[in-house]
């Protein structure tokens, strides 16, 4: 999808469905248990809530998304909410152009919008930047939802297949997305909240 497509998201009077004007529980229990801490990276921030969270918790946050849009909200929430938060425009397909390394990685409903060859595109994007040890909380629509309202549904399979190389999952659970339900039709989405651990690079 392209960036003026994402930017169309963020124009109007009705908001996109994912963007709730306030961080995922989930992504709120992470930060509680000090789980977003050092140098934080939210890939496809949107408007920043979750980059914004982490440095509320005294992480050292970026956020970046495709579109200009949003990143022009995320600094004014920074600003008003007097937050240090780098927000950037950039493509999750290539971090490494950030130049910066990360100790966690935060990626609320990002994964899902890739298809096969992109998602293999991200996966290793992110590993580009995420240190050896570093986290990733992925948080994705799941097959769990009904129906076809939404973005493509992702299985636990796939996760574990697309993080198969270089990584270690930790963990997946089932968990909810809250949604704009003026825009969704109801107030949650089923979602997959993983736990990926970036794996060390094998000796020479």
């Amino acid at each position: 999808m392209t960036t003026p497509y994402w930017d169309a998201a963020y124009t109007g009077s009705v908001a996109a469905p994912w963007d709730i004007g306030r961080p995922q529980p989930a992504f709120l229990r992470l930060a509680e248990s000090a789980l977003l801490t050092g140098r934080v990276l939210d890939a496809g921030c949107g408007t920043g809530e979750h980059a914004l969270l982490a440095a509320r918790f005294g992480a050292q946050a970026v956020g970046i998304d495709m579109s200009a849009r949003a990143i022009e909200r995320a600094r004014d929430k920074a600003a008003a909410r007097r937050l240090q938060v780098r927000f950037e425009v950039a493509d999750a397909l290539s971090l490494a152009g950030l130049g910066q390394t990360f100790d966690a990685i935060i990626d609320s409903g990002l994964f899902h919008v890739f298809d096969d060859a992109s998602r293999a595109r991200y996966v290793a994007s992110l590993a580009s930047v995420l240190r050896p040890g570093g986290h990733c909380h992925l948080m994705c629509f799941s097959d769990r939802q009904p129906g076809t309202m939404g973005p493509r549904r992702v299985t636990q399979a796939e996760l574990r297949a697309a993080f198969s190389d270089g990584w270690t999952m930790v963990g997946i659970a089932p968990d909810a997305f809250e949604v704009n339900p003026d825009t969704f039709g109801s107030a949650t989405a089923q979602a997959w909240l993983a736990d990926i651990v970036r794996a060390a690079p094998a000796p020479a």
